[in-house]
């Protein structure tokens, strides 16, 4: 989602359930179903930011009902100058970084996957990263903090955009590297595009022909696409299109995943909770089913404690996707 400053009240943060989540089993194609959890990536310009009052940690009371609900993944999107302030090649911010653990060994403890999200849109303190090796650098630092947990996922960078092409796949191509170097082998990585990841476009934008060249010594290479649903595929509104504007979307998609022997992954999509964008979300989940040989699952945007009454909302027990789209899509789930 194109994502604005968002101005909220600080709220409190739930404790930890003392164990494992008893989840739904889980029926349906997909590897990967779940949630982004916002809060650590809040107050974006205020860097480095006060906790609760800036920016928050995910609840995990709220992400133990979504499990029990299904969902094995669950996406926590931060600011790379929180976790590594000053430069690329600096140094932990421990206190930021303790939240993270924090969420990470929560969820992972359940059972269920954390992707680890940078949601910079391939911005560091709002310049375009042009320093590879520097971009590398970070990674190395985040990925050796999880090496040794087979269930966090590293997402490369939350949807670069307006950038070359070129450029976002080489950023792409040193997280790969960074990531394995510092010895996370056992890990998925998530790997987004340029001009917002979207699913839509990645033919036509051209970002494609870089990603398509990614490598990874492991195998467990995703490409992380996004899709909204909306007039202009942003995300800001509750409308969509048409009852079929999901699978419509995804067709070229689909297409170039096949073509190329890659496995792919809607990252983002939401819809509003009206009967059309429903049936839009539908469609597409089924679309991707049909082609589960190329999908490989799909995550709502998004939760969190701080969304209140955001038209996309998924955090329990309010939320208005919560209660009226999730009951629709159990199904995919």
């Amino acid at each position: 989602m194109r994502f604005v400053d968002v101005l909220v009240g600080a709220a409190a943060v739930s404790g930890a359930v003392a164990v494992p989540t008893k989840t739904r089993k889980r029926a349906d194609a997909f590897q990967f179903t779940g949630v982004s959890e916002s809060g650590a990536e809040f107050g974006n310009t205020a860097l480095p930011g006060q906790l609760d009052k800036d920016y928050t940690w995910p609840d995990q009371s709220a992400i133990s009902t979504l499990i029990q609900k299904g969902f094995n993944t669950f996406r926590v999107p931060i600011m790379m100058e929180r976790f590594i302030p000053e430069k690329l090649t600096g140094t932990v911010n421990e206190t930021y970084a303790a939240g993270l653990d924090d969420a990470v060994s929560f969820i992972t403890g359940q059972g269920a996957y954390a992707i680890v999200d940078p949601h910079n849109f391939g911005r560091y303190y709002d310049e375009i990263i042009t320093d590879v090796s520097g971009f590398g650098a970070w990674w190395t630092v985040a990925a050796k903090r999880y090496a040794s947990n087979e269930k966090v996922i590293f997402d490369t960078n939350n949807e670069f955009h307006d950038e070359d092409n070129d450029l976002v796949g080489q950023l792409n191509q040193a997280a790969i590297d960074a990531i394995r170097g510092a010895g996370a082998t056992s890990q998925y990585i998530f790997a987004e595009g340029n001009s917002w990841t979207g699913a839509w476009h990645w033919t036509s934008s051209g970002t494609s022909d870089a990603m398509g060249k990614l490598t990874d010594p492991e195998d467990k290479l995703i490409y992380e696409m996004h899709q909204y649903l909306d007039s202009d595929g942003s995300g800001t509104s509750p409308d969509c299109v048409s009852a079929t504007i999901g699978a419509e979307r995804l067709a070229d998609a689909t297409a170039w995943l096949k073509a190329n022997g890659k496995k792919g992954l809607i990252g983002e999509t939401a819809g509003g909770a009206n009967s059309q964008c429903i049936q839009a979300v539908q469609g597409m989940l089924q679309h991707m089913q049909d082609n589960s040989d190329v999908w490989t699952g799909w995550l709502w945007w998004g939760a969190g404690p701080w969304w209140a009454d955001y038209m996309y909302g998924m955090e329990p027990p309010s939320g208005s996707a919560y209660t009226g789209v999730l009951p629709s899509l159990t199904d995919f789930i």
